[in-house]
């Protein structure tokens, strides 16, 4: 598997990178929140935009996106509408939803922009190559908060995802048992070993999930999301301890 190089990191080499969401409704609190990652041990900044108050307004999203460039300097960017079917804040058609990441694509502010995989079958593979054509990477996701999928379901998502030519493939699955948590896990395992040539991300959520999020230097998943402020997902854990946790574990492998 090849590492993806952004900025001042490589994604798929070594302890899994801490992604710190950013969540809030207000321009203020959204560069308030940016402000404070200098606080914490974040590898990569996700800017969860579908939280945004304005974010129907392309001009202010872009505005946005700039002030956030600026304070956070050489941290790598991710940019994220999450749609209400996957968890997010907004209801949002799929043609609002690709005209909105290809904006944000073309300010080349965002180092990464978060597609939702299953979205829109006439439409993600058109988005991913406009990102593209921007000089941005793409992280393809899905999101099942109902339920984990059989591992071979998961293995062909991902690999679904790999062949429409996303750079990160991430999948989060909701587990009912300790069994599903194992489920997310195997499937993440045979994905990095049998077919990926690129970085994976891989979560079980809730609490039970959580061993899903400190694992990944074993399993294959070479990102973990971890919290400064306000969660944006069941189950992420605080961004210190995560961190504390990933290096004694490194240490110890």
């Amino acid at each position: 598997m090849k590492p993806l190089e952004i900025r001042n990191i490589r994604i798929g080499e070594g302890i899994p990178k801490i992604c710190v969401p950013i969540v809030g409704k207000t321009k203020e609190e959204i560069l308030g929140e940016a402000g404070k990652l200098s606080e914490v041990p974040a590898d990569i900044a996700e800017w969860r935009a579908d939280w945004y108050e304005d974010v129907f307004d392309v001009e202010k999203v872009k505005e946005v996106l700039k002030e956030l460039r600026a304070i956070l300097n050489e941290t790598p960017l991710l940019f994220t509408i999450r749609t209400a079917k996957e968890g997010g804040e907004k209801d949002i058609t799929p043609e609002m939803y690709a005209m909105l990441n290809s904006e944000a694509a073309k300010t080349k502010d965002a180092d990464l922009i978060d597609v939702e995989a299953f979205l829109d079958a006439d439409l993600v593979p058109g988005l991913i190559e406009e990102i593209h054509r921007c000089h941005g990477k793409v992280i393809a996701s899905n999101h099942d908060f109902e339920k984990t999928p059989k591992k071979d379901e998961i293995v062909r998502r991902l690999c679904a995802m790999q062949e429409a030519g996303a750079d990160i493939l991430k999948i989060a699955v909701m587990p009912q048992s300790r069994g599903d948590v194992m489920t997310l896990m195997e499937a993440t395992v045979e994905m990095h070993e049998k077919y990926a040539d690129r970085p994976i991300v891989s979560m079980s959520m809730g609490g039970i999930g959580g061993i899903s999020r400190i694992c990944g230097e074993m399993s294959g998943s070479a990102m973990t999301f971890g919290t400064a402020g306000k969660a944006s997902a069941p189950g992420q854990m605080n961004a210190r301890d995560l961190s504390k946790i990933l290096k004694v574990l490194h240490e110890n492998m």
